[in-house]
């Protein structure tokens, strides 16, 4: 057979192998490291990225050429006009600026057998298990009912102590070990210590009060921000990986982090546009929160925050132009992480349709479920288009789809764009271990990942 008939994937390492590519791309990596260090939340990405994109010149006028719009601190909008009229359409990067975590319930603190704890409830799918005995730490922000905005990080400077969740001694683990993992790990006994020493204090009266652990707690959180029990009523307090991002492996090949489940999207995304200043067509990136669990609520996908911010964009740029029209004109990238292929759970995978370490971002045609339910299947004139501006570009990527039929399946924000009629796939970065406090992805993916999102901007 002729071998120039058949598609061959080549690893990236070759391809980018050149003294230049290799400093670009270690560049690159440490930014990203930096990033993934500073930005646990979605709150603090959003901030990050605003910040970026103020440095980079763009404006909170959409009547600005370059502009940008922040929707409760949780999700973003940024546009930049092209050589082409927006009425020919636009070229869209979405991604997802949420992670699984753990966030403090309503009523999180108490204390029990001279502990004191903060109940959680876990946010998105996480495996219990991997959350155990492991320094965890908390960022948050909280609102007075005088209306004051207070954040809160602790655990992530050297000086500070970590939170932890503990774990059931072996010894003592018998019947645990005896019962399925999901009925081994309860979500209610995912709680926080949070500390174990007596408070000294006296009540308004000047008189003293029974010491406790908890009001020990309450103390030191009222001197550090100011605040009292009844606050965390008006707060969101998440539970993450507490430490930085760190490069994995003897050769620094692999980033290791929490959160690159989608903020690896986030950020590459984010500086390819800034990379990109001349586009042919309108550029929009695109930053939801709420994916990890379904994309609800007024900052997540299915929000009406993309249509409504589109339109305020059309009415300053061609006010005579339909909302529809353009809609229907753009092209969109979902750009989602992809399950790489883990050595030791080979087993999981289909190995033709699935996704390897360092041969590029992934194209995931359709998303969904078992028979393809709740998906968003992309149309092959699409798929092609973009096999051509990619090879064009010298761009390397690869095609998958999530696990065994019966077996994989997830969703992404894609089904929720393709609404609008405009053409739309997944495609992104593979990871191992998502979802987990620590995921992986390949440094040499990574660069791939963000020479494509290059191309596709400037097109």
């Amino acid at each position: 057979m002729n071998k120039k008939l058949e598609h061959k994937a080549e690893s990236c390492w070759k391809i980018y192998s050149s003294p230049d590519h290799k400093s670009e791309m270690n560049g690159l990596a440490d930014r990203y490291l930096d990033f993934l260090t500073k930005c646990k939340t979605e709150r603090e990405t959003v901030e990050y990225v605003r910040k970026a994109v103020e440095d980079a010149g763009f404006s909170d006028n959409l009547d600005s050429s370059a502009c940008y719009k922040v929707f409760r601190d949780k999700t973003i909008f940024i546009a930049r006009k092209g050589k082409r009229p927006l009425a020919e359409g636009f070229r869209l990067v979405g991604a997802h600026a949420d992670a699984p975590r753990l966030d403090l319930k309503q009523h999180p603190l108490y204390e029990e057998v001279g502990i004191g704890m903060a109940k959680t409830h876990y946010y998105g799918g996480i495996r219990k298990y991997q959350w155990l005995a492991r320094p965890l730490s908390l960022h948050g922000v909280v609102v007075t009912k005088e209306g004051k905005k207070i954040s809160i990080v602790i655990g992530e400077k050297d000086s500070d102590p970590v939170l932890t969740i503990g774990d059931l001694l072996p010894h003592l683990a018998y019947k645990q070990a005896d019962k399925k993992l999901s009925d081994a790990f309860e979500a209610e006994k995912l709680n926080i210590i949070m500390g174990h020493s007596l408070s000294e204090s006296e009540d308004d009266s000047g008189d003293d009060v029974d010491p406790s652990v908890k009001t020990k707690i309450l103390e030191i959180l009222n001197e550090k921000y100011g605040i009292v029990e009844e606050d965390l009523f008006s707060s969101e307090m998440y539970i993450v990986p507490a430490g930085p991002a760190r490069y994995v492996g003897l050769d620094k090949s692999i980033i290791g982090a929490y959160g690159q489940d989608d903020r690896v999207c986030v950020f590459l995304a984010l500086q390819a546009m800034l990379s990109e200043p001349e586009p042919e067509y309108t550029q929009i990136v695109l930053f939801y929160d709420k994916e990890e669990i379904g994309s609800e609520g007024s900052t997540g996908a299915k929000s009406l925050f993309f249509e409504y911010t589109l339109q305020d964009l059309i009415d300053a740029w061609e006010p005579d132009v339909k909302l529809s029209h353009v809609l229907m004109k753009g092209k969109a990238l979902s750009t989602d992480v992809h399950a790489a292929v883990d050595p030791d759970y080979q087993d999981v995978h289909e190995k033709l349709n699935s996704a390897y370490f360092g041969y590029g971002p992934c194209f995931c045609k359709f998303t969904g479920h078992r028979g393809k339910v709740g998906a968003n299947d992309a149309h092959p004139e699409y798929v092609g288009w973009l096999r051509g501006i990619l090879a064009e570009a010298g761009v390397p990527w690869q095609m998958a789809e999530l696990g065994k039929v019966d077996l994989g399946g997830g969703g992404t924000v894609a089904k929720f764009l393709a609404v609008y009629g405009m053409d739309i796939i997944d495609f992104g970065t593979p990871v191992i271990g998502m979802h987990s406090p620590f995921e992986l992805t390949s440094k040499v993916d990574v660069y791939a990942t963000y020479q494509a999102f290059r191309a596709f901007l400037r097109n």
